[in-house]
Parts: C-alpha cells; structure tokens; sequence
C-alpha cells in the first residue's frame, strides 16, 4: 500500500473551512480535476496523468475524526480511500488529507506508477488546500 500525505495551517475560521470541504463538487473541482460529477453519496471524477486518462468512481463514507472520506468503488486502483481532517489552532486550523492506495499490477508500468500517482495527488491536495486557504465563496 502506497500513501501520500498533504497538509496545511490555514488562518481561517475552522467552521468556514469544514463547509467549504462540505461542498463536494466545488470542493472536488479546486482539485483542477478534468470532470467532477457528484450524485448524492458518490463522486466520479476523471483527470489526465501523463498520457493516461483516469477516471475514478468514489463513494463517501463517515468516518470518526474525519471532515471528508471518500473511497473507490471503479477505477485504476485495487483499493484506493482519501480522509481530510482539520484540527484547531490558534490561528486558525491545520487541514491534514492522507490518501492511501494499491495499484492493480497490470496498470504498473513506464505511463502509471505509484511515483507519477504520488506526485499528482500531492499537486491535487496542494490545489484543494490553496482554494481553502483562498477563502472560496
């Protein structure tokens, strides 16, 4: 299992920052995804890695301690979740989002491995955490 881990202090009002998380789609999109449709509990969003095309299907699930989860349900991966969690400072508050994964080994290779996934989910996180921290409306 491979696991990349992004975080952030954020001086921003921590209730703010929980509902701008809790608006998926908008959330989902300041990830700089290609597509992101949101259809109640489940997310499906597609992005170009390199010269492939990945399209995840992904449901949201609750989780103690956790502002969002989510998990795939089709896609790239074997197994693949994200969990974010805020923690309160005294400036504002710390947004934390770990994702952990396998690939399926037919998909490793010189176009997809776990170094390309690590970078491009790191650069996604940072653009998520960089809207927050923008203040989205």
């Amino acid at each position: 299992m491979q696991s990349v881990t992004v975080t952030r202090e954020i001086e921003r009002d921590p209730d703010e920052v929980r509902a701008a998380m809790g608006d998926v789609g908008a959330f989902m999109r300041a990830g700089k995804f290609d597509d992101v449709t949101v259809d109640g509990d489940t997310v499906t969003i597609a992005n170009s890695v390199g010269l492939a095309t990945i399209e995840l299907v992904l449901d949201l699930f609750e989780e103690a301690d956790t502002v969002l989860a989510y998990e795939q349900r089709d896609g790239i991966f074997e197994e693949m979740a994200t969990r974010y969690y805020l923690e309160e400072t005294a400036d504002g508050v710390e947004v934390s989002a770990t994702t952990d994964f396998a690939l399926q080994a037919r998909l490793i290779g010189p176009l997809l491995d776990a170094t390309v996934i690590k970078r491009q989910r790191r650069v996604e996180l940072t653009n998520q955490f960089d809207w927050l921290e923008s203040g989205p409306a």
